[in-house]
């Protein structure tokens, strides 16, 4: 089996609560800043254990999401042996197929791929999401899930467009979102009350 990888999202964007891209529509502001990583709970890549490791994409989509032409960095935690992050970025890629290769042909160019300290936690519907370090680390974001009248966190399913395809989002919103991409060629952020989404993911391919 090429892999099997199962653990949690974290997604923040630049667009209001909710994004238009789930459901296939333009972004807000007519482009959308975003930054996605992904914690790999448990999971094997061509036979390399990756439990525990993050992959962290800093994402500017010029337009409506299907449109493709994504500018990335791209971002492996430092903890990372080089074989690990060989496979994970084969599979973040879109090199080893499954449902992940879909996703990755939407990408247009790889700014950067880079090792770097990545924070990610999620505690009762609280997500908090660091990459890099010292005062002014490349992102970080801090997001709480909306709960319904049951207490249970509201999810978007279904949808035209998903990070996790086959699983439900949390829909999120993100107290804090700051960004300092500008050396890689990607806008800048720091704002407060826009989307976010967490999740859990189950990908696999043979």
């Amino acid at each position: 089996m090429a892999y099997r990888l199962e653990g949690r999202i974290l997604e923040v964007c630049d667009c209001n609560v909710l994004c238009p891209c789930w459901i296939g529509e333009d972004p807000d502001n007519g482009t959308c800043d975003a930054v996605v990583a992904y914690h790999i709970d448990a999971g094997t890549v061509d036979g390399v254990d990756v439990s525990g490791r993050t992959f962290a994409s800093v994402t500017h989509i010029p337009g409506n999401i299907f449109q493709g032409d994504w500018k990335v960095a791209a971002f492996v935690d430092d903890g990372a042996t080089p074989e690990q992050q060989e496979a994970m970025l084969n599979v973040f890629t879109g090199k080893l197929g499954g449902p992940l290769e879909d996703f990755a042909r939407l990408i247009g160019e790889v700014v950067s791929v880079e090792r770097a300290p990545i924070t990610f936690t999620v505690e009762k519907g609280k997500g908090s999401l660091r990459v890099g370090s010292g005062p002014a680390p490349v992102v970080e974001a801090d997001m709480d899930s909306y709960v319904g009248a049951t207490e249970k966190p509201t999810t978007l399913q279904e949808t035209v467009f998903s990070t996790i395809p086959g699983s439900p989002a949390y829909v999120s919103k993100a107290a804090k979102y700051q960004r300092n991409s500008s050396s890689y060629g990607l806008k800048d952020m720091d704002i407060s009350n826009n989307n976010a989404i967490q999740g859990h993911f189950s990908f696999e391919a043979a």
